[in-house]
């Protein structure tokens, strides 16, 4: 064996044994999880009652409303996009919900499988459109933003008369329906709200789909480079419209719990909760110009901004500070987060 063939085994040799160091810096998450730790002892240290099993619960419940929706974000930013849209389609899904129920006096089942088919549908149509005419998804939620912002205005009063849904309660499935999206579970005697199960499940649905199937390898893929991923086969169109209807999805359980929450759903929700969906995301480890990132560091980027929300109110300081902290935790993550891949690199 020559010195070349040597020297090329002792490479190939290196690949597969790479040191657990080398391992965790490759991880997306990694920074978010430094960060989530940090974040954690300042609260411990600075607000009394954090620690408490109560406030505990309130964390991961905050924590669980802006997850689920940043699961699906996170996938769909890996993916190489990102949707404006995703906030005031959670409240589209209530209304739907609501609207049709209430107008139909059907079950209010019917009217939860109803507003499924049309956040999936309304998901559909942003994958579709981006594909199609190939414009910038900023373009193209944009726009579906500005529609839904005001069909959600319009319907509501053009049906109900006001801004706001009429009650559901009485009818028939609502019981049923709020256990299954807006119940509470007691734990040893503290009560832990549904959304938190619905999170931890898509992080695990989402983390299996993105490194055990080759749908993963696609979604990697074309947010790596949608032109090369072509090339070798790889079907971008059907992807990207798949991530654009999993937001759909993950809209459509948190519009849910919206409803079965409150019964009533105000139609002016959601605008601007897309930023923090993406927010949570690039916390997370999410590149903006996509190709890499976790859903578990999308759910500990949500975990991050439970705990800051809350944490600002155990330790009784003013709220108005929270978008700085916000802001702050961002810049800081990106900065993290791009360390930890240049220190990843320099592993290899």
């Amino acid at each position: 064996m020559s010195a070349a063939q040597v020297k090329d085994a002792d490479a190939d040799e290196r690949v597969l044994h790479a040191s657990p160091l080398r391992k965790l810096l490759g991880r997306p998450e990694l920074g978010s999880v430094v960060g989530a730790i940090a974040v954690f002892v300042f609260f411990a240290f600075f607000a009394d009652s954090f620690l408490r099993a109560s406030s505990l619960s309130t964390v991961l419940y905050a924590a669980s409303t802006i997850g689920i929706m940043a699961v699906p974000v996170a996938l769909l930013m890996i993916g190489g996009e990102f949707d404006l849209s995703a906030g005031v389609l959670v409240t589209s899904s209530a209304l739907v919900s609501s609207m049709f129920s209430y107008q139909m006096t059907a079950n209010v089942w019917v009217g939860v499988g109803v507003s499924l088919l049309v956040t999936l549908a309304i998901g559909a149509f942003n994958g579709f459109m981006l594909t199609r005419t190939k414009l910038p998804s900023f373009i193209i939620t944009l726009g579906t933003f500005l529609m839904l912002t005001g069909m959600n205005l319009g319907f509501t009063k053009l049906i109900d008369g006001t801004v706001s849904t009429k009650t559901i309660a009485d009818m028939g499935g609502f019981d049923s329906a709020r256990e299954v999206f807006a119940s509470t579970i007691t734990v040893g005697g503290v009560g832990f709200k549904v959304t938190i199960l619905w999170w931890l499940a898509l992080v695990a649905v989402a983390s299996w789909i993105l490194l055990r199937t080759r749908a993963g390898n696609w979604i990697f893929a074309v947010g790596g480079n949608k032109d090369a991923a072509r090339a070798v086969g790889v079907p971008v169109t059907k992807t990207k419209i798949g991530l654009y209807m999993g937001v759909g999805l993950g809209a459509w359980i948190s519009g849910q719990h919206l409803l079965f929450s409150y019964d009533v759903v105000q139609s002016g929700e959601g605008v601007g909760n897309e930023l923090i969906y993406i927010i949570a995301a690039v916390i997370g480890g999410c590149l903006i110009t996509g190709g890499y990132g976790s859903a578990v560091g999308s759910a500990v980027g949500a975990l991050i901004f439970g705990m800051t929300s809350k944490g600002i109110v155990f330790a009784e300081w003013n709220p108005d500070w929270f978008k700085f902290f916000l802001g702050a935790m961002l810049l800081l993550a990106t900065l993290l987060n791009a360390w930890v891949r240049k220190r990843a690199e320099a592993t290899k």
